[in-house]
């Protein structure tokens, strides 16, 4: 990793947050940590890291003891060759929050981090306040009637990567040290504000995928969906409040998080892609506060 996307380096662009490190459940988790309050534990997805919630982090942070936690195989935390079920994961959360000392705590997630924030409140729900789930639901049989090819005529987005990333060994093989070109055309393709994340942005998250065990890891996050559909189907409805915030994946949330929540909100953030993060912080930081404040 080059020195200026180092942790080291980044966590001086944002003065009241500080970098940490926990063994948990086998494995070892990097978060990164600030503000007072109740604590708010928020996990980034792919192809990104912490980094990913840099906007949002010093508002939520003078509400809220901000806890932003890269899962396993994720930027400066460990990457095992297992455990990448999201249930798992979960676990490594879990973990992590006991030795915190948290007793309850808010959780959200974007991306593959909303499937580990969802499977966090199905599976300890009792220390659950109220759930933030950003543009994608946690994997269900849906997903088996993906496309396989693009629809002719529609202007939907073939996710090629949810199966390219499936494949085992060759992907690091073909991207190792090129993972600029699978980042460039993710961010090109899935934000309409392509200025929303910057060369800088998009640096970082290259020096944190571009190793064969970057690449390995973060497909692993893919290669356990068809186990974590299966867990998925065991789990009751949650009854935490929960809010589901969607740019381009809020029909993606309309339509499945009806069906496995209780107390649900949902909000569009108009004009936006699936970073929302970086595309539209402002809006998604007012949602996310207004929803934990009610």
């Amino acid at each position: 990793m080059e020195t200026q996307y180092s942790d080291e380096e980044l966590i001086k662009l944002l003065p009241d947050f500080t970098n940490h490190y926990a063994d948990v459940n086998s494995t070892k988790l990097h978060y990164v940590m600030g503000g007072q309050g109740e604590p708010l534990i928020l996990i980034p997805g792919y192809p990104e890291t912490w980094w990913a919630y840099s906007k949002v982090m010093p508002i939520l942070a003078k509400k809220y003891r901000v806890v932003v936690v890269e899962m396993r195989g994720m930027g400066s935390s460990a990457k095992p060759i297992d455990g990448y079920e999201k249930k798992n994961m979960a676990k490594d959360i879990f973990e992590l929050i006991q030795k915190l000392g948290f007793e309850k705590v808010h959780i959200g997630g974007h991306d593959i981090g909303a499937h580990v924030a969802f499977s966090f409140a199905a599976n300890f729900a009792g220390m659950v306040g109220k759930l933030i789930v950003l543009d994608t639901p946690h994997p269900d049989a849906g997903m088996y009637h993906l496309p396989m090819l693009p629809i002719l005529g529609a202007k939907y987005i073939y996710p090629w990567w949810l199966s390219f990333n499936q494949v085992k060994e060759l992907p690091e093989r073909l991207l190792e040290g090129r993972m600029n070109i699978v980042i460039d055309w993710l961010f090109n393709t899935l934000l309409k504000d392509l200025k929303s994340v910057s060369d800088f942005d998009k640096a970082v998250y290259v020096s944190a995928y571009n190793s064969k065990d970057a690449i390995r890891s973060s497909n692993a996050w893919y290669q356990a969906f068809p186990q974590d559909i299966e867990d998925n189907k065991a789990y009751d409805k949650l009854n935490m409040p929960v809010i589901g915030i969607g740019g381009s994946g809020y029909e993606m949330l309309e339509m499945t998080l009806p069906n496995t929540t209780s107390e649900l909100t949902l909000k569009k953030i108009e004009d936006c892609g699936h970073f929302i993060l970086a595309e539209k912080p402002d809006e998604t930081t007012e949602l996310i506060i207004a929803f934990l404040d009610s």
